[in-house]
């Protein structure tokens, strides 16, 4: 944890950042990066992309860290017993520069993140980042999708403000937390056998608090409770989609009460009409998404929740880059 946050504070620093990869990654290094950013074989394609890119566009760049923890993967995608970590929160600045042809405002922005990185020793093999550039045209006046079920605004970290786990912490806690996490899981798997039925809400109750909180990825929002977020987003998701196929994690791991999984694709599902306001598609698009947790005793309370929807709609025929433009075009 202590190399991971040594690399991520060089790395915020801007400067010579091939100097920083150098000093942390491996030389097999490989990088994955949500829509239009996808995959680089090696540092160089990542900051080309990404880094010196979002740095240029964020006049005094920060990182606003919520959540970091660590821990040893179990996973079917990845390989069982890899070392990851997870940290989530929001990279901020003036928004001064455009990024990815989002219109820039030169105002005060928060750019919603949650980042991996996969440790060979003291060194990155693997980093996997997912950053809500949906979001990012809301906040710019250019939202290119219908209303969200839920609400969408800048999140807090967890409650009580203890998401940063930079101490050692007690081994099963973290068990307790993975085993109420794939319990879960187990409950969503075995209810999506009876597709186009609801999802029983006392099923729910077994893994979640009732007030837990739920803050989902712009274009979808966030809500608060069993029922609420049943109704604002469970069903839609439950009710729209169909032939849902789980493709597995790339690492699902947890540490303390907190706990994180991503996938490459984790799923992919096609669409009867009205998900996200698109039309029915026999297209099964895959869907990579990223789940982070925290539970507070017996259940889960909180749940941040990434999806590139940019990459799910573009596989269904709507690049939501074109109608951003479109948007913006006078």
């Amino acid at each position: 944890k202590s190399r991971i946050q040594g690399f991520t504070a060089a790395l915020d620093r801007g400067g010579d950042l091939a100097a920083v990869f150098a000093d942390y990654s491996t030389q097999d290094y490989r990088w994955r990066g949500v829509r239009p950013f996808y995959e680089q074989g090696d540092a160089a394609g990542a900051i080309g992309v990404f880094w010196q890119p979002l740095h240029q566009a964020l006049t005094g760049f920060e990182r606003r860290e919520d959540i970091f923890f660590a821990g040893y993967s179990e996973s079917e995608q990845g390989v069982p017993g890899q070392l990851w970590t997870c940290s989530m929160g929001h990279f901020a600045g003036l928004y001064d520069v455009p990024f990815v042809d989002i219109p820039a405002t030169g105002r005060l922005t928060f750019l919603r993140y949650a980042e991996f990185h996969r440790l060979a020793g003291d060194r990155i093999a693997e980093s996997a980042i997912w950053v809500d550039l949906i979001g990012l045209m809301h906040d710019c006046g250019a939202y290119p999708l219908p209303p969200m079920t839920g609400r969408w605004f800048t999140y807090p970290g967890p409650r009580g403000g203890a998401g940063r786990l930079l101490t050692p912490q007690n081994p099963d806690e973290g068990v307790k937390t993975l085993k109420i996490i794939n319990q879960m899981a187990a409950h969503l798997a075995k209810a999506n056998l009876n597709e186009g039925e609801k999802f029983p809400p006392e099923l729910l109750a077994q893994s979640w608090h009732e007030d837990f909180s739920w803050y989902g990825p712009c274009g979808i929002g966030a809500t608060r409770t069993i029922a609420r977020y049943q109704h604002q987003h469970q069903h839609p998701f439950r009710l729209n989609l169909y032939d849902k196929r789980f493709n597995g994690h790339v690492a699902r791991f947890a540490e303390g009460d907190f706990g994180a999984f991503f996938g490459w694709p984790n799923l992919e599902n096609k669409n009867s009409g009205g998900f996200l306001g698109l039309p029915a598609s026999a297209i099964s698009a895959p869907m990579r998404v990223v789940d982070v947790y925290r539970r507070e005793g017996d259940r889960l309370a909180e749940n941040w929740v990434f999806i590139d929807l940019p990459h799910y709609l573009s596989a269904q025929g709507l690049c939501v880059f074109d109608r951003m433009r479109q948007l913006q075009a006078p």
